[in-house]
């Protein structure tokens, strides 16, 4: 049984319709976004397997600090502006984030051990499907949950700044549980969100769902890799 807020944004759409979102368009948001992370996952070991490559991202501080900034500017404009693209071109800046954020990440097995790598890919795996699948099927309204963990992620980026200058490592553990506690919070958060996504999208038809896909599965892909990025501070090793 739908809750009273569910009930509230599928009104108007018929029960095969509300079907459709909760099932296909779920699922097609989960595929985008596991297509995603085993992209960033294929690109930076990639990387890593080529010290051509690799001494290219390490020697060359401009050309990391491109990659960055050219994936700053992919989020921006797929998060503003998918609703005037075709599905093809939101389908192929999706895919070159992917692609960007591996040649990015490559750069922490440079910092730490393949071993902690992994098992902190699946205690982040672990963590955000617990999170994720609360938020799917919890009949409870997230949106105020949502609002605090985007405050704190603002005070993350705040904290962070100031630690720059500081360097205080009781501030730097304070913000790495913090941003755990955050990203957690956001994943059941953006859970829920895929499928108003869904529901928003249904009345406008195919292209419209297929779009939504994969903005629901970019939300989802960054919580992800920042869950991920924050407890490998926690579980990480340093290489000798």
């Amino acid at each position: 049984m739908f809750s009273d807020t569910t009930a509230a944004r599928t009104a108007g759409l018929s029960a095969e319709t509300v079907a459709l979102v909760k099932t296909r368009f779920v699922r097609v948001v989960y595929q985008w976004m596991a297509g995603g992370l085993a992209l960033t996952a294929a690109t930076a070991l990639l990387v890593v397997r080529s010290p051509a490559l690799m001494g290219a991202l390490v020697l060359n501080r401009g050309a990391l600090l491109v990659l960055i900034l050219a994936e700053l500017g992919l989020v921006v404009w797929l998060s503003g502006w998918i609703h005037k693209m075709s599905v093809r071109t939101a389908s192929w800046a999706f895919l070159a984030y992917s692609v960007l954020n591996g040649l990015v990440l490559s750069t922490i097995f440079l910092v730490y051990t393949g071993s902690s790598i992994a098992l902190t890919f699946v205690v982040c795996a672990v963590t955000f499907g617990s999170a994720a699948l609360y938020g799917t099927v919890t009949g409870r309204d997230l949106s105020g949950a949502g609002s605090f963990a985007f405050m704190g992620l603002i005070g993350i980026i705040v904290a962070s700044l100031l630690n720059w200058f500081f360097r205080s490592p009781a501030l730097n553990w304070a913000i790495t549980y913090a941003g755990v506690l955050v990203f957690v919070i956001l994943a059941a958060y953006d859970a829920q969100k895929v499928q108003r996504l869904g529901f928003s999208a249904a009345s406008q038809g195919e292209a419209a769902l297929s779009r939504y896909a994969i903005l629901g599965a970019l939300a989802l892909y960054l919580d992800f890799i920042n869950l991920f990025l924050f407890l490998l501070r926690i579980f990480g090793r340093g290489r000798d």
